[in-house]
């Protein structure tokens, strides 16, 4: 009967080296998967904090071309305002007679019959300058003409500052 019990108590001390072994390779790992898990961790975080600062950038570079973007458009509905009040104006003083629209004429071109003395009467203040009035509905033509002009060139302007203003970013 002492077989059996020395069998046992053999038995029962590998069991426990075993069991001792597991538990010793249970601690080893679980500290090596916790250092794992917190490198993880930190990777993420430096590549969230990265990730957060280049947004940021990001949304700084929109807002500094936004911000450029509605100085232009003020800029340009100034300008646009501005013409189109000095053109009313401009009208307005060629509608009241306030204002003549006049072009010069060469006076020495005789050949088409056009015979305007070169020199100026005794009351002119051209100095050998010959002048011809237009008529007041020609000169509304044109003003607005030289309007519609104004209008592209301010239009083609603000365009421009447009395009310039995109490929600053």
């Amino acid at each position: 009967m002492t077989a059996p019990w020395r069998l046992i108590g053999l038995l029962a001390l590998v069991l426990a080296g075993f069991a001792s072994a597991w538990q010793l390779q249970d601690w080893r790992y679980g500290q090596r998967l916790a250092e794992q898990s917190r490198l993880n961790a930190e990777a993420f975080n430096q590549l969230t904090q990265a990730a957060a600062t280049a947004q940021q950038a990001e949304q700084d570079k929109r807002l500094a071309l936004e911000q450029r973007l509605s100085a232009s458009e003020q800029t340009h509905f100034r300008k646009m305002t501005d013409a189109q009040r000095d053109q009313d104006r401009l009208r307005d003083r060629l509608a009241t007679a306030d204002l003549r629209l006049s072009v010069l004429i060469d006076a020495t071109d005789v050949a088409k019959g056009c015979g305007v003395p070169a020199t100026p009467g005794a009351g002119g203040l051209d100095h050998a300058v010959v002048r011809a009035r237009l008529d007041p509905a020609h000169a509304q033509r044109i003003i607005a003409i030289t309007d519609t002009g104004d209008r592209g060139l301010i239009a083609l302007q603000a365009c421009q500052a447009y395009v310039r203003n995109l490929s600053q970013n």
